[in-house]
């Protein structure tokens, strides 16, 4: 297939994006933006054309969702969760419901906050839970195994990666996934719609991981005597509900509905009902994370300390939002536009197709394959990155085949976050692995268990998916 002058020039200037993407030569978002600019200087588009993916309504949805998240951090909701779960009395001090009730928690969390803060908060609850363990131990003798300390760390690291795919929110490659499936594959995937096929997944996953963690490092002891006296005090530290937490609460209550209304009312009412089309025209996702990160700065918060008076929710001073996410998000879309609109890719896709000897590849190929590159790509360069890499060329591959994208490019996007090998694959495993509690043969053999679990989970559930998608 014979290159158009922009794919030529795009060419190089993809190569040397990925290069820089996986060498972490330069900040990602920096990346991103050289990319951009490459492109523009080079010829291959206007800069109209180049920069427009920075303003997709998904942009907004990310800032939206990262001004939530602010609120709920700083009012403290996240620790009130966590303390919350901890202290039912199911968990009842035993190694193993203490291991899934720390999943929990760090799932749910991360299905609506950053992986990488839910992370860092589950850790000190942890440290400050062994330390407790340990202390205990010096006087009942009952001192679990190190590896229990090593399994609940890791605990944090997984369950926070594997919660962030959940929701359409949870991690910016599920993002960056739907944009690509939305422009290329020209499918709509609703907040609804991701959370029908994220949440089964997540469960199956973190219930694998917790698993396997409990086998490969049990605690040897029947009870972690202290644990129930830890949570309880930390949980009584944070005292009755302040207005801050009930008007961030309501504010991310309101977000929720807002983005799951639209979907149940298209399951209900059919997608001709005139409702259905006026929210979906109206009330879009990032317009729902929005209203609700504006009601954070008009809803009443804490009176300040010092003068006593009522202040919002959340101010512009305390909102800190991930603009390298948001960058690299739209350099990354930007150059997948590209790749479709000069014809690189469908160049690329031929070309991998001629690789193949047999020259057949089945939907279920596809999808294995897709979820397998994703895999081994998050476990060397960051989720995003990979994201941005891999979901535009299994889309490109799924044509040239004559496949169905839909499937493939899920399970592509799914497996961007299921690197679990290495402390370079994810901000999550590093931070375990700084913590000095989890050592690197520990994370490599768990995280490759999980690696092959969560492959076959994703591709599974992307098949099944794929046939209820396109089901008449």
């Amino acid at each position: 297939m014979e290159l158009s002058p922009e794919a030529q020039a795009l060419a190089p200037i993809l190569i040397a994006v990925v290069v820089l993407w996986v060498t972490e030569a330069l900040p990602l978002a920096v990346t991103a933006l050289l990319g951009a600019v490459a492109c523009v200087v080079a010829g291959v588009a206007p800069a109209k054309e180049v920069f427009r993916p920075f303003a997709d309504p998904l942009i907004f949805l990310f800032i939206g969702s990262f001004i939530l998240a602010e609120g709920i951090k700083r009012h403290g909701l996240d620790r009130r969760l966590a303390y919350g779960v901890l202290s039912v009395p199911w968990v009842d001090e035993r190694p193993r419901r203490i291991l899934a009730a720390v999943a929990f928690v760090s799932v749910l969390i991360s299905a609506f906050i950053s992986n990488t803060c839910t992370a860092a908060m589950m850790l000190a609850i942890v440290a400050g839970i062994l330390g407790t363990v340990e202390t205990a131990a010096s006087t009942s003798g009952q001192r679990p195994h190190a590896g229990f300390a090593t399994s609940l760390f890791l605990c944090v690291a997984f369950a926070a990666s594997i919660g962030g795919l959940a929701t359409p929110i949870g991690t910016p490659p599920n993002l960056i996934g739907l944009a690509f499936i939305r422009d290329q594959a020209g499918v709509a995937v609703s907040f609804l719609g991701w959370c029908a096929i994220g949440i089964p997944l997540v469960v199956v996953m973190a219930t694998v991981a917790v698993r396997v963690l409990a086998w490969l490092f049990p605690a040897g002891v029947e009870r972690l005597v202290g644990v129930s006296a830890y949570v309880a005090v930390e949980r009584a530290r944070l005292g009755p509900w302040t207005m801050g937490q009930y008007s961030t609460a309501a504010a991310f209550a309101i977000t929720v509905v807002l983005w799951v209304l639209p979907g149940m009312l298209l399951v209900a009412l059919g997608a001709d009902h005139p409702l259905c089309r006026w929210l979906a025209q109206r009330l879009p996702e990032g317009v729902a994370a929005l209203i609700g990160a504006i009601l954070l700065f008009l809803l009443p918060g804490d009176r300040a300390v010092a003068t006593g008076l009522r202040q919002r929710a959340l101010s512009w001073r305390e909102t800190r939002i991930d603009w390298d996410i948001v960058l690299l998000y739209g350099g990354g879309m930007a150059l997948g536009e590209l790749c479709f609109s000069t014809g690189l890719a469908a160049a690329l896709g031929q070309s991998i197709t001629t690789l193949i000897p047999a020259g057949d590849w089945s939907g279920t190929v596809l999808v294995v394959v897709a979820a397998v590159v994703a895999v081994v790509t998050s476990e060397f360069t960051s989720n995003t990155a990979s994201a941005n890499m891999v979901v535009p060329v299994v889309i490109a591959l799924a044509r040239a085949t004559g496949n169905e994208p839909l499937p493939a490019a899920l399970a592509a996007t799914f497996a961007a976050s299921l690197g679990f090998m290495m402390p370079v694959s994810t901000p999550c495993n590093a931070l375990v692995y700084g913590s000095g509690r989890v050592p690197l043969r520990a994370m490599m053999a768990s995280g490759a268990v999980i690696d092959v679990a969560g492959t076959l989970v994703v591709t599974a559930a992307m098949l099944i998916a794929g046939r209820v998608w396109t089901a008449p």
